[in-house]
């Protein structure tokens, strides 16, 4: 995103949600970056200065989960800059009503049998009708906390005590999806439009988690007709939301997630097809800020 933005005559400037203040107005300490074409060493820092969120062209959110206080308490900073005149994408009172799990409820058509609940029994007796389900927190990323688990474990009683903490923490449970095994998809959504190619991010051996922070290998595809089917359900409607961007992730045939903080995949499809992905963006966001 930050080269597409510097190749297109863009100043880039970089800022932490520690750096968010509010006094009378938001603003940032931001530091100005250039980027450079050595991925190891990729970026110069620059002058570092305070400003108000509204004086920059567009203000990019893209803090990783875990989604507690201190993220949600970011985004109240952010609603305030927006209320200010600043343009903020993803709109953050968006991504604050869209957590990345929960938010495929509204779309069940597209789901596998699931379950959200903090009631351990409920997590017991849906395993013991679906057999092998994956039972994950709502609140991290990256592969965090995800369990999978089959009716004859010896260890699900511990598993479900850990996720659930005895009825503290809400769990959400989800019929196993064997193809997993093919890859977990990442479908990503421009201003509603599906990006062309998919990437699939495929478990390493032994491994049952498609991410790539858990070390799964990624193949870019074409969309199926599967993928592109949920992509048009969902893309307009969550564009209209002020979801720029977003990263459906696809199992088989299935939704199973629903990304709107920080999706990622753009330089891997870019790398693998020629696509431009980061262009197909750049597009879309300077396309809202005439």
């Amino acid at each position: 995103m930050m080269r597409a933005a510097q190749a297109r005559g863009h100043k880039v400037f970089v800022s932490q949600v520690n750096d968010l203040q509010w006094r009378g107005k938001t603003s940032a300490g931001a530091t100005r970056i250039s980027l450079t074409d050595n991925d190891e060493d990729w970026y110069r820092a620059h002058e570092c200065e305070r400003r108000a969120l509204a004086d920059f062209g567009a203000v990019l959110m893209r803090k990783d989960p875990p989604f507690d206080l201190e993220y949600v308490v970011a985004t109240w900073l952010l609603s305030a800059a927006v209320r200010e005149g600043a343009r903020v994408f993803n709109a953050p009172d968006a991504v604050r009503d869209h957590n990345e799990k929960l938010a495929i409820a509204e779309f069940a058509r597209f789901l596998v049998p699931t379950l959200v609940t903090r009631e351990p029994a409920a997590l017991q007796a849906f395993i013991d009708a679906e057999r092998e389900v994956v039972l994950k927190r709502l609140d991290v990323m990256g592969g965090e906390n995800i369990f999978r688990v089959r009716a004859d474990d010896p260890n699900r009683n511990v598993i479900v005590e850990i996720m659930s903490q005895g009825g503290a923490r809400t769990v959400m449970a989800q019929r196993f999806i064997p193809e997993i095994a093919e890859g977990d998809k990442r479908v990503l959504l421009i201003a509603g439009q599906a990006v062309p190619h998919c990437l699939a991010r495929i478990p390493r051996p032994g491994e049952s988690r498609g991410n790539l922070a858990a070390g799964a290998r990624c193949v870019a595809q074409p969309l199926s007709a599967r993928q592109r089917e949920i992509a048009a359900a969902l893309g307009p409607a969550l564009a209209a939301r002020g979801l720029l961007l977003v990263g459906l992730d696809v199992i088989g045939d299935w939704l199973t997630e629903v990304n709107v903080t920080s999706p990622t995949c753009f330089r891997e499809i870019q790398d693998q097809t020629g696509f431009d992905v980061s262009g197909m963006f750049m597009d879309a966001l300077e396309a809202r800020l005439r």
